[in-house]
């Protein structure tokens, strides 16, 4: 294969990755006469990750937080896309490695992204369930509402109790949204759903190794959260850190265990760097270390941006939030500055402005933290809607987002309760069987 990407007079900028830096990098340079973009990602879409947690509890539609590429980019005669799997970095050579083939370039910007942090637990890793892709978002709402189904069928209340109890690990963000919109679902929608269950024998937990949930936020966000989703009946433990989970029982570091076959991992993010980087320019976390500029020390003309670089300032010594806003400042920032290169004008030093941080915990429960002002409930509420309404790429995808929140809001009914999973040709199955045997045997020797 052959990436077939042309031959031009253009600066060639390789951008690896179409999260919210790359993509705002990729649109900030698109119709520049004097760029050609390549863009390469994995899949042929952009993922609206702060809403991955609706997708995961059946409150939206996949497509709704999802953007296709080639309609941002379709009258954008310099950009180029390539869905692809990029293998590697050649620095010297000033060429990426994909499975289409090498791809060279002029200037390379790493916006990969973070993946789900394990910490390097086996079994952890095996058997739970992650939520960083719309992917896993999907099989996290599969299996949830299978269970459900399957605990009707079952004689035992052990049985019972491992298919409805859920045990959810991280008190950031993502772990609160989450607790709180499965308690919620407790409450309104599945004993509607399921009558011959007895929803107030379900238990959600959620675990945190540090001593408050949402760490980054304001000490009254903190402690309004803990309060909101103990109304809600979440039952929440702090200073507490899981150590083992064997499908079936979640062993905590004082001895402890719960009782559930859903382990869902909410714990922490590691970087996605890219093979063939000097193992010197990785930071804390795998993230690359960069300077003010975005550009990975001691590399030519590669740069990172976003969760995956690692910018020290004054008032972030040990890097920025891997969150939306430092990849999208630092995507804009770059562009600017790469045009004034062309132009051999100095360019413009990142300074994170920080816009602010917030949770929704439940319906009309929210916390938000500005920099001028935090404040809590219906109107951190409201204001969580708006912002991450107008935050999402597309029209159709705003108005889609924004029928769903109406709806469940009116209704109390989420209603995309839909149990889908892929079915794949015999032959696709038995060459993917195939594939992993020999990946097993492989990893064997």
């Amino acid at each position: 294969m052959n990436p077939n990407i042309p031959q031009t007079d253009r600066k060639r900028v390789v951008i690896v990755g179409a999260g919210f830096g790359g993509l705002k990098l990729a649109r900030k340079l698109a119709n520049r006469s004097d760029f050609q973009v390549v863009l390469l990602n994995r899949q042929n879409y952009h993922e609206f990750q702060p809403l991955y947690y609706q997708v995961a509890t059946a409150g939206l539609e996949a497509n709704s937080i999802l953007f296709p590429l080639r309609a941002v980019f379709g009258n954008c005669k310099n950009v180029h896309i390539r869905v692809t799997n990029v293998t590697g970095v050649r620095p010297a050579d000033k060429t990426v490695d994909t499975e289409l083939g090498p791809i060279t370039y002029d200037w390379l910007v790493i916006a990969t992204g973070a993946d789900t942090n394990f910490f390097n637990q086996q079994n952890i890793i095996e058997k739970a369930l992650p939520m960083k892709s719309v992917a896993e978002a999907i099989a996290l709402r599969n299996r949830m509402l299978q269970n459900f189904e399957d605990a009707l069928s079952v004689e035992s209340e052990d049985e019972r109790e491992g298919f409805m109890d859920v045990v959810v690990v991280g008190g950031g963000p993502t772990g609160v949204e989450l607790c709180g919109t499965l308690a919620e679902m407790r409450r309104t929608v599945l004993p509607r759903d399921y009558p011959e269950l007895d929803f107030m024998k379900m238990d959600i937990y959620l675990i945190e190794s540090g001593g408050e949930l949402l760490g980054p936020m304001s000490k009254q966000s903190q402690e309004h959260s803990l309060a909101y989703l103990q109304e809600l009946g979440v039952n929440v433990r702090l200073n507490t850190r899981v150590k083992d989970f064997d499908g079936r029982i979640v062993t905590m570091n004082d001895g402890s265990t719960l009782r559930t076959n859903n382990l869902i991992w909410a714990a922490g993010v590691k970087a996605s760097p890219l093979a063939g980087l000097p193992p010197e320019v990785l930071g804390r976390g795998g993230r690359i270390i960069v300077d003010r500029y975005n550009q990975v020390q001691g590399v030519t003309d590669v740069f990172a941006i976003g969760d995956v670089a690692l910018m020290s300032e004054e008032k972030w010594p040990n890097g920025h939030p891997q969150v939306a806003q430092p990849a999208i400042q630092q995507g804009r920032l770059l562009a600017k500055n790469m045009t004034r290169w062309l132009k051999n004008q100095a360019p413009e030093e990142f300074t994170y402005r920080d816009l602010g941080t917030m949770a929704t915990i439940g319906r009309g429960l929210a916390v938000v933290d500005l920099p001028f002002l935090k404040f809590q409930g219906v109107l951190a509420w409201l204001t969580w809607l708006f912002v991450h309404l107008m935050a999402i790429v597309g029209v159709k995808n705003r108005l889609a987002i924004f029928i769903n929140w109406m709806f469940n809001y009116l209704t109390y009914n989420n209603s995309l309760r839909l149990i889908i999973r892929q079915k794949m040709p015999k032959g696709d199955f038995s060459a993917m069987q195939e594939k992993l045997s020999d990946q097993l045997e492989v990893s064997k020797t």
